[in-house]
């Protein structure tokens, strides 16, 4: 997973249409049109991966978008990661048997750790556990509560429980278009072997750079893609994945 840095575009799915949230609040939203549509130019433009999320499943508790993720999963030959409302193995199962790639778990995995190592068990590699962070700890639900952990302390032991790799998102950044912060990146990719995919306040170039600096394998980009902050080629090209 991740043998070269990427760069992961977003298609983030609100009521079957791409959004982006600033800060992960509801009603902050900005439309960016069907899903297939987009998921399918980050393709062209030469995505590996992309990052799919059921924003109303991460709030509700209950995947919403399946339609819209079943028509990305055949409409793409890439590698497809998806989050937002899986909550049993039985929801992570069905999921990779459908062609998804990996299953990103965040509140399942905070609420019933074992999930993880049950999920690997059949299906190793295809685990990727997601720590949002707001103010440093952990938070879970759509953002919306805190769980207190520590990211780098719950990484570790998810790395443990089988998980392949860490989504890490800076919630107090994300979609803010104004910048990441390392510090916190650097510090996970330190506590754990497995691949560190960063994802929040991308803004520049100079950011994607950073963050490939600070230790994470690939990093996820929504809002400065799609309010044509640079381009996915420029993108790829600034990580040397265009040479």
């Amino acid at each position: 997973m991740f043998p070269e840095f990427e760069v992961i575009p977003a298609v983030d799915v609100q009521d079957g249409q791409v959004v982006q949230l600033v800060g992960g609040e509801r009603g902050t939203e900005r439309t960016y049109g069907d899903p297939v549509d987009a998921a399918e130019r980050w393709v062209t433009a030469g995505a590996r991966t992309l990052h799919l999320v059921d924003l109303d499943g991460a709030f509700e508790g209950e995947r919403a978008n399946a339609t819209a993720v079943e028509r990305i999963v055949e409409a793409v030959d890439v590698d497809v990661q998806l989050g937002g409302g899986i909550r049993t193995a039985a929801d992570a199962t069905d999921l990779l048997d459908r062609g998804v790639d990996r299953v990103i778990l965040g509140t399942a995995a905070v609420e019933t750790p074992d999930v993880v190592s049950s999920i690997s068990a059949h299906h190793p590699g295809t685990v990727m556990v997601s720590l949002d962070a707001r103010d440093g700890e952990v938070v879970v639900s759509g953002w919306t509560e805190g769980t207190g952990l520590d990211p780098a302390e719950a990484a570790a032991r998810y790395e443990d429980l089988g998980a392949g790799a860490i989504l890490f998102t800076d919630v107090d950044v994300e979609g803010r278009l104004e910048g990441v912060r390392t510090d916190p990146v650097e510090r996970l990719a330190d506590a754990v072997s497995i691949p560190v995919v960063a994802s929040g306040g991308v803004a520049t170039l100079d950011d994607v750079r950073a963050l490939e600096g600070a230790g994470a394998a690939a990093v996820v980009v929504g809002s400065a893609l799609y309010e044509g902050r640079f381009t996915l080629e420029e993108a790829i090209a600034a990580v040397g994945g265009g040479e």
